[in-house]
């Protein structure tokens, strides 16, 4: 026998609070795994030890101590393995200190004070006291996927309350279903205040997704489940679509976090969380890859799940097979996370991507009832500036393409001639991150003339402000015109001249509706590196008929930014100005402006211009 103290509270505290509060005690038939108390012959039994009994060479349980070291040192690698391998029992208590310290991790605000969330539910109730009528949950819940696993009334009325209050303090909630569910298993483990803290943990995290917080967020899990089950259980995609052609597959995915959530026993649910809470949102999607191909092997070999039997409703049937899955939680996981080619950034690249598509497919869509009169068509330039501006960026074009390669015939580095005459005084003190001054001359002599002979002044920066869209705002919503310089984690170069205030994503037509897309025909691309190249607006090639495809030069809100539109988005960023993509468009007739299509960002640095 091998055992190890797991230094947690005091069980019979623990447990009392736990079967009287929150959980009904007739549900300890379900978590009837085993617990053993340990004393040594001088000490009197008040610390819990779970012991696991293992032939061979296999480790003892980890404590919960041991990855809190591991946590304070930052050894969050070392943290994930043992919470895939240990397989604490069921009904341990280390969870009720586990769980807390796993999601305070993503916690943005570190200055919650004690007692902070005993004061907003007295500012949303008018007391701390437990009503005994019902509350009325947030509209982003799913009344249909309130999941008590086997809270008592008490316990539930707690859940309701701790929803109410995080909807109350995150007010960009606007649809998540799984909160409510979530909740209930914190409350298995833990008090009424540590898991509201967790959920904020949860809900707040800029570095993992762990909790959709909007149907579009729904939305594009779901079809990122799809997509990466097409590849990563194909057969078992192939199946269900061959057995049922009639039955869009779509049906059956949007409710894939229910077959986890809905459908698993409570012992496999609470065992993915020990790494959910930990990972994010990753740890369900290679859980649901598996629960697929298990369920396609099953369907195989076992009667009950014939075709005859589950065609007409294939979602329902893989929550029914969940609730008897033929795997322990332990070979379950291990499945998990033996998937290949299933790394973060495939999955980030896949939901950028469809979200992508959502937002696009949503804007076009629409056109006809909000994009009527896009903001875009005010104050365009005239014919003859038009005419003006083509001739310059022309010349201007050719004469630093032929200028940069006599410079590397040359073995120099120097910027094109009108960059000399007109862009050395504004420019010359400039210190970028992101381009080189040679960069930069090039960069001003593609500006239009009249704002080459203003200063420019960094209004933001992802190096001093952090990566926020709010900061972004806030910083610089008021400026026009702007100048957007991104550099990529690979080490591209690009960015946009942007013609009219970001504030503008606010401002309404007549009809009281905001705008989708802004701007004017000043507004252009460029690329620094690999590629040096200026993309103006398609307009400025002549008086041809031009489609609104060809007119979207802005789009913004809290959620991301874009510049360009028509049949693809020249620059997107996401709400933590952490991930992009770029891709060829319409309104400025440009290629993708890095290889891959997607990006990382390493800077985003962004210019006003003083005195206009």
């Amino acid at each position: 026998m091998v055992g190890k103290v797991l230094g947690i509270r005091d069980l019979e505290q623990f447990s009392s609070r736990r079967s009287s509060v929150y959980v009904d005690p007739e549900c300890e038939k379900f978590f009837e795994l085993p617990l053993f108390i340990a004393a040594s012959s001088n000490d009197i039994t008040t610390k819990c030890q779970c012991w696991q009994f293992s032939p061979g060479k296999e480790p003892a349980l980890r404590s919960f101590t041991e990855i809190q070291q591991l946590l304070q040192q930052g050894k969050k690698h070392i943290v994930k393995n043992i919470l895939r391998e240990n397989s604490w029992p069921i009904n341990s208590p280390i969870r009720s200190q586990l769980w807390p310290q796993l999601c305070a991790q993503h916690l943005t605000k570190s200055n919650v004070l004690d007692g902070f969330y005993w004061e907003m539910v007295h500012q949303v109730f008018g007391t701390t006291e437990l009503s005994e009528k019902p509350i009325m949950l947030p509209a982003f819940v799913d009344a249909t996927h309130c999941l008590p696993y086997h809270l008592t009334g008490t316990g539930r009325s707690v859940a309701d309350r701790i929803v109410n209050v995080l909807g109350y303090d995150c007010p960009d909630i606007t649809y998540s279903p799984v909160l409510y569910p979530i909740t209930s298993l914190l409350l298995h483990f833990m008090s009424e205040e540590e898991a509201y803290l967790c959920l904020a943990g949860l809900v707040g995290s800029k570095e993992k997704t762990f909790i959709n917080q909007t149907k579009l967020q729904h939305e594009v899990t779901w079809k990122t489940v799809m997509q990466i089950a097409k590849k990563h259980a194909k057969s078992a995609v192939a199946y269900f679509q061959r057995i049922c052609p009639g039955q869009k597959l779509e049906r059956v995915f949007m409710d894939w976090c229910w077959w986890i959530l809905a459908g698993l026993p409570f012992q496999h649910l609470v065992r993915i969380m020990d790494c959910y809470f930990h990972e994010g949102i990753k740890v369900l999607y290679r859980v649901a890859l598996v629960i697929l191909n298990l369920f396609h092997k099953e369907c195989q070999s076992n009667n009950e799940w014939s075709p005859d039997n589950i065609k007409n409703d294939i979602g329902n049937a893989l929550i029914k097979f969940c609730k008897k899955i033929p795997v322990s939680p332990a070979k379950l996981l291990h499945a998990a996370f033996s998937i290949r080619g299933l790394s973060t950034q495939y999955i980030s690249r896949i939901f950028i991507k469809t979200e992508m598509l959502l937002k696009s497919r949503s804007v076009l869509n629409s056109g006809s009832k909000q994009l009527i009169k896009s903001r875009s068509s005010d104050n365009l330039p005239t014919s003859q500036s038009q005419v003006n501006i083509q001739m310059m960026s022309h010349t201007l074009t050719i004469r630093e393409k032929l200028h940069s390669e006599s410079c590397r015939n040359l073995g120099e580095k120097s910027p094109g001639h009108r960059a000399i005459a007109m862009g050395v005084y504004p420019i010359h003190n400039l210190k970028s991150q992101v381009c080189k001054n040679e960069d930069l001359f090039t960069l001003w002599s593609w500006l239009p003339v009249r704002i080459t002979m203003y200063q420019p002044v960094l209004l933001y920066t992802t190096e001093e402000h952090g990566c926020s869209l709010t900061t972004f705002y806030v910083r610089v919503e008021q400026h026009e015109p702007t100048l957007l310089m991104i550099k990529t984690c690979n080490n591209e170069v690009f960015g946009a001249y942007c013609s009219s205030r970001w504030f503008e994503r606010n401002v309404k037509d007549d009809k009281g509706q905001r705008q989708a897309y802004f701007g004017t025909g000043e507004t252009f691309l460029f690329s620094l590196y690999p590629e040096r190249a200026k993309y103006p607006w398609v307009g400025i090639e002549g008086d041809r008929d031009l489609g609104h495809s060809s007119e979207l030069f802005m789009a913004a809100d809290s959620k991301m930014i874009t510049i360009g539109g028509g049949e693809g988005q020249a620059i997107w960023m996401d709400e933590n100005i952490r991930f992009g993509k770029t891709d060829s468009c319409k309104t400025f007739n440009n290629p993708p402006l890095c290889p891959s299509g997607d990006f990382e960002i390493r800077v985003l640095e962004v210019y006003g211009f003083v005195g206009i």
